[in-house]
C-alpha cells in the first residue's frame, strides 16, 4: 500500500465538518499522512451583519486569531490531546472554496463535511462541497 504525504480536511465547527475531521484523521492515521486542517474566514462585508461592526474597529489579526482558536479547539474536541498523527492547523483568509481547492494541489485527499454552518436546511450538499468535488486536484470525500 502506497504511503501518503497529506490529507487536508475543511474544518468551520460545525457539526458536519467535525465528522469530517474525525473520517479525516482515521484516514490519515491508516495511511501515514499529515492531517491539514483548514479553516478559512472573511471579513463581515456588509454594514450591520454581525461582526461588521467588531470588524470596522478592529483589524485582521482579531479575526485570524479567533479562527485559530475556535480550530485548535475544534481539533482537540475531535481528536483530542494526542490524536496519534502529525496534524498541521492552517487558517487561511478568503472563501473555503477556492482555498481548499489550491490546498488540494499535491494532497492526497480532501475531506469535507456535506453542509456546513453557511448551508440551507434540506441541503444535501452545500456549495464548499460541491464546488470542491467538481474542481479538486485530488480525490474528494464528502463526509455525511
Amino acid at each position: 500500500m502506497k504511503t501518503w504525504k497529506r490529507v487536508v480536511v475543511g474544518v468551520d465547527g460545525s457539526e458536519s465538518s467535525k465528522h469530517a475531521l474525525a473520517w479525516a484523521a482515521d484516514e490519515a492515521r491508516e495511511h501515514g499522512a499529515t492531517l491539514a486542517a483548514i479553516t478559512a474566514w472573511t471579513p463581515p462585508a456588509v454594514p450591520g451583519t454581525p461582526g461588521y461592526a467588531a470588524y470596522a474597529t478592529t483589524n485582521d489579526a482579531d479575526f485570524s486569531d479567533t479562527a485559530q482558536l475556535q480550530l485548535a479547539e475544534t481539533v482537540k474536541e475531535v481528536l483530542g490531546d494526542d490524536p496519534g498523527l502529525l496534524v498541521q492547523p492552517q487558517v487561511l483568509e478568503g472563501h473555503p472554496a477556492p482555498l481548499l481547492i489550491e490546498a488540494s494541489e499535491g494532497a492526497d485527499l480532501v475531506v469535507v463535511g456535506c453542509r456546513g454552518h453557511g448551508g440551507f436546511a434540506g441541503m444535501l450538499l452545500g456549495s464548499v462541497s460541491q464546488h470542491l468535488t467538481a474542481h479538486a486536484r485530488c480525490p474528494v470525500v464528502v463526509v455525511r
